[in-house]
């Protein structure tokens, strides 16, 4: 019979001890409820900090879980649920905007990609569910990063890496670009990740009305934007009537 790692078991322990008990725990408290040396609950949680499972509260020193830890409880919902709930408003989408339609959830820094519909032409096309994208440049990514506080802090932490001339890479400048998106209720990427091609997303929010992922619509910058270079206006429109209405079907009720 194979033999139980002990680390893992103490930092099971660990969590189920900060998840049943008072909101926060010092250092002492959780050494002794759980009969272990100061430095070997401290190494535990340090990892467990690192990892985003655990959080310490700057002026009290004290320990509470962390939003990793909360992300993976939805992890149902992020990927499988939410997958379920858009197919037929993103099928639809398609179909009205003429264009490839992208779902997508936070994942390890950045933007996965649980849900592709192919643009309704005879045009060959690559599925790219699996697929990886930037938090700070694409559609997706900001309305992401502007909405859920991990993708933001996450957003903040990582390179952000300038793959073209109009990719917006300033600390500044970037929480200005999510403050609009904010604002505006959605996020452009224009020739901000690849050349020649423009993207315009909205976030889905559940029932407790918590960012669980984000949809949009790619496609070449003189199909997806006008005369001028603004997106299109009736794509806005279709791009945020999808995510309201998958919201809605997620048990949201206001936007």
């Amino acid at each position: 019979m194979a033999r139980n790692i002990q680390s893992l078991e103490r930092a099971a322990a660990m969590l189920r001890l900060l998840a049943g008990g008072e909101r926060r725990l010092g250092l002492s408290d959780i050494a002794s409820s759980l009969d272990l040396a100061k430095g070997t609950a401290h190494g535990i949680l340090r990892t467990l900090q690192a990892e985003g499972f655990v959080e310490q509260d700057p002026a009290s020193g004290r320990y509470q879980l962390g939003a990793e830890l909360l992300r993976l409880g939805n992890s149902y919902l992020d990927v499988h649920e939410l997958r379920a709930r858009a197919l037929v408003w993103t099928d639809d989408l398609a179909r009205s905007s003429g264009e490839s339609v992208y779902l997508g959830v936070l994942h390890q820094h950045g933007v996965l990609i649980v849900h592709h519909v192919f643009r309704p032409d005879d045009s060959r096309q690559v599925l790219e569910v699996g697929a990886m994208q930037p938090l700070h440049s694409t559609a997706l990514g900001k309305v992401l990063a502007a909405y859920d506080p991990v993708a933001h802090s996450q957003a903040l932490e990582v390179e952000r890496k300038s793959f073209t001339a109009h990719t917006v890479t300033g600390l500044d400048d970037f929480e200005g670009v999510l403050g609009l998106t904010r604002a505006r209720g959605y996020a452009a990427d224009i020739e901000e990740t690849w050349e020649g091609v423009a993207s315009v997303a909205a976030p889905i929010h559940d029932r407790r009305r918590m960012p669980v992922g984000a949809v949009g619509v790619t496609g070449a910058v003189e199909r997806v934007c006008r005369d001028d270079g603004d997106l299109r206006p009736e794509l806005i429109a279709a791009v945020r009537d999808c995510a309201r209405a998958v919201s809605r079907d997620l048990g949201a009720s206001r936007f």
